[in-house]
């Protein structure tokens, strides 16, 4: 655990980040890799206990390693690529991820999110001072004065104001935030509970996404089971609807429960309890993230069911999205309209979420008799008939595209797909570069960096990029090897010549056929973004 006693806050800083869960102490080291100062304000006095966000999707590792967070995870974490749904004792489905041998990260990693919350810290104290989180302490008061929000922070040495530039609220599901401003999440809280449960007890089976509908262990129940590290069971079981949420969290009525699930599937180690928790469904966003020189990020954002795992991940999505557009913004290298466009990201990419959330949630903890009775058809169904195991796919979670972006350059020239058009985010390929293999993804998170997939020396102009920000990376055929890149930026073959624009959070920008920077350059001055 982190230790508490450090310095009292700052009275001035750049950007103060209310909450120091995942979101917010990523957000933070971020920024620092930006070279932008901030400070993280937490109430409790370390890092959250219980396994709560556990499952860590490719794009959040991605970013995690923008952080200087990914390889503690990668080395910690059980990574998986499928899993398995049961209706009683028949498996009715069995599904596989998009992987492959290639790829830089696994599809999903079951990690505890205290671990994600101490390499990120972990990353912010790496940054030369650039990062600092204030423990014990809370955001109390919020005012905006023009060019400057000031906070009124409570510590245990008593009550201190701090100036900052800008103030992002990363403070949970309770933002303390959100309702100094009068701000108010919008949506659906469905009425179903889950309880959640840690145990620790050693296993051989392999790591999948495991769910059972009506197991005989529990009769009407929904199970869902996921391994963690360190020999951790994490088990979420549906309540009735009858039942005291109180009482359902009790020892007495939980560890039976348990104990007859995992006698069910034949885990039959010793085990014992960690950590019990009760959830209920909610998908909820707020209309705007951006009020004046405050953000919303994170739960404090939204709210979205844990089926399909899109709450952590979204969060994540949050801060690579805001850090690099504060950091512009405060360099002075962007003007103050850039903000705008995380609003309009992320509020877009919330109900994308929420929607495919809604529709998991549904199946997962039916709202009334009508889904109850289409699941339990879907699910007889699906013992005998393939075309209908995909309804019971849980949609995990995938970077959303921004397609009405204002960010977006419009694209010139013929392509042979729309993968990687503007507003979509950045694909994946491996590349050979001089010092050995090179993940594209690797060239992201920091500056713009514009893709030349051509067949010889690199026209002069294209050199004068750097000039205004933007990273040069040369993609000749011999570099592609594996064709990777080509095929999936849409390229129609090795010859074909173009340059596609990446922003700093890996989410392609514009794409142009040929080698001419001169529509680039003046898309990225019409977006106030170069000189």
């Amino acid at each position: 655990m982190p230790d508490p006693a450090i310095p009292s806050p700052p009275s001035c800083v750049p950007v103060l980040i209310a909450g120091g869960g995942p979101v917010g102490l990523t957000l933070s080291a971020l920024l620092a890799r930006h070279g932008v100062q901030s400070l993280v304000i937490e109430a409790d006095e370390g890092y959250c206990s219980g396994s709560r966000a556990i499952c860590m999707s490719r794009r959040s590792q991605e970013i995690l390693a923008w952080a200087g967070a990914d390889r503690p995870l990668v080395a910690k974490g059980l990574p998986w690529t499928g899993g398995r749904s049961y209706w009683r004792d028949t498996e009715v489905l069995s599904f596989q991820m998009p992987s492959e041998p290639t790829q830089r990260y696994a599809p999903m990693v079951n990690i505890q999110q205290y671990y994600v919350e101490q390499f990120a810290h972990e990353a912010m104290q790496a940054s030369d001072g650039l990062a600092q989180v204030r423990w014990r302490s809370r955001v109390a008061a919020v005012r905006q004065d023009g060019d400057f929000a000031e906070a009124q922070i409570e510590t245990p040495e008593g009550a201190q104001m701090v100036r900052a530039g800008w103030v992002v609220a990363c403070d949970g599901g309770r933002s303390t935030v959100r309702d100094l401003l009068g701000q108010q999440l919008q949506g659906t809280q469905y009425e179903g509970r889950y309880v959640i449960v840690d145990i620790v007890q050693k296993t051989r089976r392999p790591v999948e996404r495991l769910a059972w509908f009506d197991p005989p262990s529990n009769p009407g129940s929904t199970i869902l089971m996921h391994r963690q590290p360190d020999d951790v069971w994490r088990i979420d079981y549906q309540i009735r609807d009858d039942e005291d949420p109180a009482e359902a969290v009790k020892p007495e009525n939980v560890l039976p429960r348990v104990q007859s699930h995992l006698a069910m599937v034949g885990e039959n180690e010793p085990w014992k309890p960690l950590w019990i928790s009760i959830y209920n469904a909610k998908c909820l966003t707020l209309p705007q993230y951006r009020r004046g020189r405050v953000f919303f990020a994170g739960d404090a954002a939204h709210l979205v069911p844990i089926f399909g795992v899109r709450g952590l991940n979204s969060g994540l999505d949050d801060a690579g999205n805001l850090a690099w557009k504060l950091a512009r913004v405060i360099d002075g290298t962007a003007t103050d309209a850039l903000l705008d466009s995380y609003s309009v990201e992320r509020v877009h990419a919330a109900r994308e979420n929420i929607a495919y959330g809604a529709k998991s949630t549904e199946f997962m903890a039916p709202p009334n008799f009508a889904f109850r009775l289409m699941r339990e058809a879907t699910l007889r169904l699906a013992v005998s008939d393939p075309k209908v195991r995909s309804l019971i796919n849980p949609r995990q979670s995938a970077p959303i595209a921004y397609a009405g972006s204002p960010l977006n350059m419009p694209q010139q020239g013929d392509w042979i797909h729309a993968l990687a058009e503007p507003g979509a985010p950045a694909p994946e390929a491996l590349l050979q570069g001089p010092h050995g293999a090179l993940h594209l993804t690797q060239c992201f998170g920091k500056d713009f960096v514009c893709l030349v997939f051509g067949d010889g020396p690199l026209p002069e102009a294209l050199a004068e990029l750097t000039e205004h920000g933007i990273a040069v990376l040369d993609i000749p055929p011999e570099a592609d090897s594996l064709g990777q890149a080509r095929e999936r930026y849409g390229l129609p073959d090795a010859q074909a010549q173009a340059l596609v624009l990446v922003r700093p959070d890996g989410y392609v920008m514009g794409r142009w056929r040929g080698l001419d920077p001169a529509p680039l350059v003046t898309g990225m001055r019409q977006k106030g973004l170069a000189q």
